[in-house]
């Protein structure tokens, strides 16, 4: 059984901390992706996992086993980095085998392990090529097949897509969840780009500022994210904010007062509010319509046609506070004009003034 636990994970450098009380438990065979901003701590916590960082305090366990003092190659963990660190002078076959070559494998075990993770990656015509006869993403799937032919119990990745364009970023990441599928593998993912985790993890972690934020399914964070910043960093466009003032609460409903204007009753638990405390109140821009009466104005600014969607940006309210808008490709707006928004009252979401969300009520979502 490949799991991985972290306990009461610090770590510092010198006076300055970067991750505290980290608690993670990660089930055999689970893919799980760290994501958060530049600097939030994600690539420390996967190089303490690795053996390549100290922790401070507190433990790391693989396999129920504390590794704390155990050296990367002792660990039974395989690493892709970033760069791809492939050896110029080398063929494909002899850079997918050099690890097996330091162990001094046999030259029949060597072959069926690269012949394996060759056939695994598609790699196969490749063999005796040089790297700089390939592409990017097949040099990648080179790093990765070095990794596989150790057999390791958990693969770790650091942000390997990064170097890749846009086209064969979205190819790689199909490629890399058929590989967990096919390995059937315990993996961990490092990336700052949320697209990534939501599209190839069972579970995220979103680190914020060293902490963890929430840990949980990628739904479960679309729909019910536990704070502010989770709520704001996953989806794409991101959640739209406005701050509101709540006028009544209870435990089904909470009323909110935007701009003095206009009055929601929202479907949340309000055992965490009461009047008079201010909310910061969010929506999806894809739980966003057009309509003729009710709802607020924006005023347009920026208008995206991507074909299916057609994303619009603008500026509402008496602040004229930044607001995003998707909507159906062909949507008949225009820059510069004013268009009227509204949303189903169990679309929204609201945060208390420290960041928490109030519990959504009747939201049902599928998790795997």
């Amino acid at each position: 059984m490949a799991t991985l636990d972290i306990k009461n994970l610090a770590k510092s450098f010198g006076s300055v901390d970067v991750l505290h009380d980290i608690n993670l438990s990660i089930a055999d065979k689970e893919f799980v992706v760290f994501v958060g901003p530049s600097g939030c701590g994600k690539s420390t916590l996967l190089r303490i996992i690795a053996g390549l960082e100290e922790v401070t305090s507190g433990d790391i366990l693989i396999e129920g086993q504390n590794v704390n003092t155990h050296a990367p190659v002792e660990r039974g963990i395989s690493m892709v980095f970033q760069s791809y660190a492939l050896y110029p002078h080398l063929s494909v076959f002899e850079n997918i085998a050099f690890p097996l070559r330091v162990q001094k494998l046999s030259n029949s075990d060597v072959k069926a392990r690269v012949g394996r993770a060759a056939s695994i990656l598609q790699l196969q015509d490749k063999l005796s090529l040089k790297p700089g006869q390939l592409s990017g993403g097949q040099r990648q799937r080179v790093a990765i097949g070095r990794s596989i032919v150790r057999n390791p119990k958990i693969f770790l990745f650091d942000e390997p897509l990064s170097n890749l364009d846009a086209a064969l970023r979205g190819d790689m990441r199909v490629e890399l969840s058929q590989l967990h599928r096919e390995l059937n593998a315990t993996m961990v993912y490092v990336t700052h780009d949320q697209v990534e985790a939501m599209t190839m993890a069972d579970r995220i972690v979103v680190l914020n500022a060293g902490m963890v934020e929430q840990f949980g399914t990628p739904m479960e964070l679309y729909h019910r994210p536990e704070t502010k910043f989770v709520a704001g960093f996953i989806g794409q466009p991101n959640m739209n904010f406005l701050t509101a003032k709540v006028t009544a609460a209870s435990a089904q409903e909470v009323r909110v007062d935007l701009d003095g204007a206009i009055t929601l009753a929202l479907p949340l638990a309000g055992d965490t509010v009461q009047v008079g405390d201010p909310v910061d109140v969010g929506i999806r821009p894809e739980d966003l319509r057009i309509v003729e009466d009710g709802g607020f104005e924006m005023h347009v600014d920026v208008i995206e046609r991507l074909g299916g969607v057609c994303i619009v940006y603008g500026r509402i309210g008496a602040n004229e506070t930044r607001y995003c808008a998707s909507l159906a490709g062909d949507a008949r707006v225009t820059e510069g004009s004013m268009i009227k928004l509204a949303s189903d009252p169990a679309n929204f979401h609201a945060f208390d003034r420290a960041g928490r969300a109030l519990h959504r009520l009747n939201v049902s979502f599928e998790t795997e």
